[in-house]
C-alpha cells in the first residue's frame, strides 16, 4: 500500500469519526475502528462498531444515509484530496476480538 492511501486512509477515518460524533444521537456509541481504501482512492470502507448491539441496524441505516453529508465535511476538512466513495460495514472482526476477551 502507498503511503497516500495510507494517509487516506488515516483522514478518512479521523473526519468519519469527528462527523459521527457531532451528528449521531447519543442513543447508541458508534465507533469507528478502521478504514480501508482502494489504491486509486475512490471508494473507501468504514468499518464501525456499536453499542449496544441491538442498535447496530439503525446504525448503519444511519452512516449509510448520511455518506453524501460526510463526503462534503471531508471536503470542507481536507483540502487537494477528493473524497472517496463510502461505504460503511460493522466491523466483524473487531466483535469476534470482544467475544474472545469475553471467554478468557
Amino acid at each position: 500500500m502507498s503511503t497516500r492511501t495510507e494517509k487516506i486512509r488515516e483522514i478518512l477515518r479521523e473526519v468519519a469519526a469527528e462527523y459521527i460524533l457531532r451528528e449521531a444521537s447519543p442513543q447508541s456509541l458508534i465507533t469507528v475502528t478502521r478504514t480501508s481504501v482502494t489504491e486509486d482512492g475512490k471508494r473507501g470502507t468504514i468499518f464501525i462498531s456499536v453499542l449496544p448491539d441491538s442498535a447496530e441496524t439503525a446504525a448503519l441505516d444511519f452512516t449509510n444515509r448520511h455518506r453524501r453529508d460526510l463526503a462534503h465535511f471531508f471536503k470542507t476538512r481536507v483540502k487537494g484530496v477528493y473524497p472517496p466513495h463510502m461505504e460503511f460495514v460493522i466491523d466483524k472482526g473487531e466483535k469476534m476480538r470482544q467475544r474472545l476477551d469475553e471467554l478468557s
